[in-house]
């Protein structure tokens, strides 16, 4: 299938039924036919359920029960780092905010104010500074993390489309990630500001975070926002933030001069959570 004819399709279809659908089927305890869907998935993916803190398949009561699977302990090793990857996955790409405008692919940027709903002063706390895009596919772990320590200041939902995140889609869908459902998280951490935003796409029935439980559905057509600023939430780094059902994509956004993303890193390489993810950036 060409990439034209995939973003084209991408367009056509009836992302808001196909979601809804996918979600009750994943949420379906069907026994012997959750057990088959969890084995087709198994196999047809690659995962790899040596890392899972359960690996009988057969346990799982729902197919996201079996999605949001937890690992073994230390099957992820936190590293001594200012900055961790905070989750499994994909780089879509990641680099330098120029003034508001992130990269998301060749031929397409979408700005910080489109990403956090429209809110010009929060954006602005980022201009010109660094953002990372990490697809999460269908095989990865796909509960979230957090890069540092952070104290949780804001929580907003914004409502929008449901394409799909992967790839083809990015390069071929403008404004992607700003056009997307999501949930835009920020914290205050000892480096300053930074937001952690969950990008929603088709079939991700919901998206939950620690301290709220699911945020979606249900699926508002208004901007809504939680503030915790007389609330101490505080989560401590590498440990859970949120988890997404189905997979979908993080936008991470860093304040000027806060950090220096891993000199391995490169765009459509491979990242885990816990890996080194930047360092402070040198005054």
């Amino acid at each position: 299938m060409s990439e034209t004819f995939a973003v084209l399709l991408q367009h056509l279809l009836p992302k808001q039924a196909l979601t809804e659908f996918g979600a009750h089927i994943a949420n379906a305890k069907a026994g012997s036919n959750t057990t088959k869907i969890i084995r087709w998935f198994v196999k047809k993916y690659g995962v790899n359920m040596d890392e899972a803190l359960n690996s009988d398949i057969s346990s799982y009561a729902s197919f996201n029960e079996f999605f949001v699977r937890p690992l073994k302990p230390g099957a992820r090793p936190i590293a001594d780092a200012a900055f961790v990857c905070p989750v499994d996955g994909a780089i879509s790409q990641f680099g330098k905010i120029e003034h508001d405008q992130i990269f998301q692919a060749k031929g397409h940027h979408f700005t910080t104010t489109a990403l956090v709903g429209g809110d010009e002063q929060l954006a602005a706390q980022f201009n010109n500074g660094s953002f990372a895009n990490i697809y999460l596919s269908p095989k990865d772990y796909h509960r979230i993390h957090m890069p540092c320590d952070g104290r949780l200041t804001r929580m907003i939902y914004v409502p929008g489309d449901l394409f799909s995140v992967n790839p083809v889609t990015a390069r071929g869908v403008p404004n992607l990630f700003a056009r997307n459902e999501r949930v835009v998280c920020v914290f205050e951490s000892k480096h300053g500001p930074f937001v952690l935003t969950l990008v929603g796409a088709t079939i991700v029935g919901s998206m939950a975070t620690v301290w709220h439980g699911v945020v979606n559905p249900p699926r508002t057509k208004q901007v809504r926002e939680w503030n915790y600023q007389d609330q101490q939430i505080v989560i401590k780094q590498g440990e859970e933030m949120g988890r997404f059902l189905l997979g979908s994509t993080v936008v991470l956004l860093f304040p000027e001069n806060q950090l220096q993303f891993n000199p391995t890193w490169q765009p459509e390489g491979g990242v885990r959570l816990g890996e080194v993810m930047a360092t402070l950036a040198t005054k």
